[in-house]
């Protein structure tokens, strides 16, 4: 299969990587040609554009890190939708609004060609090893026409429901995940204050009620002092602000949400947009003069579980 992939960068590099270990034929293209070099050292092709691009394929996948991104590269003057032809597929694997996949999706099948939103969850070191989890929205036909190429980008598929349904659902994940960021540092920061053992604590929370998935990953990289999950503080306020727009949009008065986009917010005025995402626990290490390490804490994630093929997750309850 013909596979162009655009967009590059910590989540788009790596999962351009799974299409092109499992055999795909694969085009990239980036605004930053020098992310493409070890693709195209390796045997990819690359597009001088995403119109070029998309005239060699049959899917185009982006992953970009921002609605306003994707826009751009669909509807500029050599975008995706100046070649999209009938039968093609775009498949939006970006974190994205779920009104503007539908604005997009329409003038994808005005075209001819069909639209998948498929935005993934589960970290950048899940997405190295084709262990990621996936959101599809979409037609069911189209749903399958993809499900053996999201097969090998992911591991857990899951088709939610019709375009924008995907997206919903992955910036409310991402925004527990956040929620969870923030109470994660605040427990940190407390048990050093109150003085107990910080690698004590994180097994507590580990065997604990209090155990999670962020836990797992992020706090360990809090603690060795990295914090290095390749994930932004800018792309964390972009996606909770999408889930507060949700909310908004159906006037659902929420409390811990507007909260956590102040505290994102201040910690881009104080850090940088392009800070660490978990570094957000520096504006309780600056306000108490905590440091907030532990030895035997790797500097980065990595998944250790083999790959393995994917499968769709089926919904009705466990």
């Amino acid at each position: 299969m013909r596979v162009g992939f655009i967009g590059l960068g910590n989540v788009g590099g790596k999962l351009a990587g799974s299409v092109a270990r499992n055999g795909h034929e694969l085009f990239v293209h980036d605004l930053d040609r020098g992310a493409a070099e070890s693709f195209v050292s390796n045997g990819a092709s690359w597009a001088d554009s995403p119109a070029a691009l998309t005239e060699a394929v049959e899917i185009v996948i982006t992953c970009l890190p921002s609605p306003e991104a994707s826009a751009q590269v669909l509807e500029s003057e050599a975008g995706v939708l100046s070649a999209l032809r009938e039968g093609q597929i775009w498949a939006e694997m970006s974190t994205t609004d779920a009104g503007e996949i539908q604005r997009l999706a329409e003038k994808v099948q005005a075209k001819g060609a069909d639209a998948i939103e498929c935005p993934v969850s589960g970290g950048c070191h899940r997405a190295a090893t084709g262990n990621i989890s996936i959101f599809a929205g979409c037609s069911r036909p189209v749903f399958e026409r993809m499900l053996p190429l999201l097969t090998t980008l992911g591991r857990r598929v899951l088709h939610t429901g019709n375009l924008g349904s995907a997206s919903q659902l992955k910036v409310l994940t991402n925004y527990l995940a956040t929620a969870n960021l923030v109470t994660l540092c605040e427990a940190l920061v407390t048990a050093k204050g109150a003085g107990l053992d910080l690698n004590t604590a994180y097994e507590a929370i580990r065997i604990s009620s209090g155990n999670s998935f962020v836990h797992e990953t992020e706090s360990q990289v809090i603690l060795n002092g990295s914090r290095d999950i390749s994930f932004t503080m800018d792309l964390v306020s972009k996606d909770i602000g999408l889930f507060q727009k949700m909310a908004d949009d159906n006037n659902i008065p929420l409390e811990i949400s507007p909260a956590l986009i102040d505290i994102f917010k201040d910690g881009e005025s104080r850090y940088g947009s392009r800070e660490f995402s978990p570094n957000i626990i520096r504006r309780l290490e600056d306000a108490t003069g905590l440091d907030i390490r532990a030895n035997g804490f790797p500097a980065e994630i990595v998944d250790d579980e083999p790959e393995e093929p994917g499968y769709e997750v089926t919904t009705g309850g466990i």
